[in-house]
């Protein structure tokens, strides 16, 4: 059981950028978080960043029918891609869209996601314990549609 994780544009400096709205942990921090707690689950977490819309489509695109469930954090890109809305619409597994922060207590222009209405959910505010949560509904609803 594969859920892949993918983070777009600037999480990459996770741990150093704007701490007081994304605290302390690292990228590399919270892949090692999800990759521990997928194993515990018996499912494997397959990470990925990239800070070009292209890339994280190509992502998408050699994931398709390989994941049984995709945790995605797609930054600035969350309020301004419909192609990487479109390439998360072709998934075929539940997706769950992450924010670190509660992007609802921001700027305007962070109120609005195109991802969000192909998700089966949306988690933001709760830090790295949101795509661990994530993760583990994604890994609780495959075993339910499997059993």
């Amino acid at each position: 059981m594969k859920i892949g994780v993918l983070n777009g544009p600037n999480l990459n400096l996770l741990g150093s950028r704007e701490p007081g709205i994304y605290g302390t942990a690292t990228l590399a921090d919270l892949e090692s978080r999800c990759r521990a707690r997928a194993s515990e689950l018996g499912a494997e977490a397959l990470c990925a960043q990239f800070n070009g819309e292209g890339q994280l489509i190509d992502q998408l695109h050699a994931w398709r029918g390989s994941l049984c469930g995709l945790v995605v954090n797609a930054g600035g890109y969350t309020h301004t891609s419909v192609a990487l809305r479109d390439a998360v619409a072709a998934m075929d597994c539940r997706v769950v869209e992450v924010h670190l922060s509660n992007v609802h207590a921001r700027e305007a222009f962070r109120h609005h996601s195109y991802l969000s209405a192909v998700a089966a959910g949306v988690i933001c505010g709760l830090g790295p314990f949101g795509y661990v949560a994530a993760l583990e509904f994604l890994v609780a609803a495959a075993r339910s549609t499997t059993a």
